[in-house]
């Protein structure tokens, strides 16, 4: 016991305090409190790792960016976009200037843009054998990390209705241009390892595989978000 408090008398030195937990059911917040609060409290370190997470995105989508038109980078660029957001999101809480819109776009970011990459990695797992294992087990793990980190915004965020709007708007237009409407050139998804009109599942394309788990994450997102408001206000009508 003494331990324990041993440690959590240094994280506090460290990071200074952090909001109080909630009593929110966990489909909305799955992780501890103790890690919850681990992460908030090295909330500095976290945006570090993120920015150079960005700016490694940044690099790795190089190629990409040669073949885009202008216009459309700013969706091209989609994981470390979500890592910039994060990182955004915790810094301007940590200078005591959080923002609902950033904590909105960190969180739907983090869960499409987190989970997205693994479930792509498995459903065409043989096209990426060009892959070293190490960056394979690396793109896999990093991004299931952001999806954690998702799950610590709640601690500091009211998650209001607007700023949920916006970041679904957002995600929204994403969506349109990376599978849908691109409006210039070809789809602007992340560059997958087969052509895109490769059948793949059960008569399926391979943009239609890819399209499916990114508007199906979109859809939890949403619903994540849209739940943690509401037991968020439950738990404090109850309070």
């Amino acid at each position: 016991m003494a331990s324990g408090t041993g440690v959590r008398a240094t994280l506090d030195e460290i990071g200074g305090s952090v909001p109080e937990h909630e009593d929110l059911p966990r489909y909305v917040a799955p992780l501890p409190a103790w890690l919850e609060d681990v992460g908030l409290r090295l909330a500095w370190a976290v945006v570090a790792i993120n920015l150079l997470g960005t700016a490694f995105g940044f690099w790795y989508y190089r190629f990409q960016f040669a073949v885009e038109p202008l216009v459309v980078w700013p969706f091209v660029p989609d994981s470390p976009l979500a890592t910039l957001f994060i990182a955004a999101s915790l810094a301007a809480w940590k200078l005591g200037r959080p923002s609902e819109v950033l904590n909105a776009l960190a969180f739907f970011g983090c869960i499409k843009l987190g989970a997205w990459t693994p479930y792509v990695l498995l459903a065409f797992d043989e096209g990426f054998s060009y892959l070293h294992p190490a960056m394979y087990s690396f793109l896999f793990w990093s991004h299931l990390a952001m999806v954690v980190q998702a799950f610590l915004i709640h601690r500091y965020s009211d998650f209001r209705v607007p700023a949920i709007v916006l970041a679904l708007g957002w995600y929204t237009v994403d969506l349109v241009l990376d599978y849908f409407v691109p409006v210039v050139g070809d789809p602007h998804h992340t560059a997958i390892p087969v052509p895109d009109a490769t059948i793949v599942w059960g008569g399926a394309s391979a943009l239609a595989v890819a399209a499916a788990g990114a508007v199906v994450l979109t859809v939890c997102a949403t619903v994540l978000a849209l739940a943690t408001r509401i037991e968020k206000f439950r738990a404090r009508t109850r309070a």
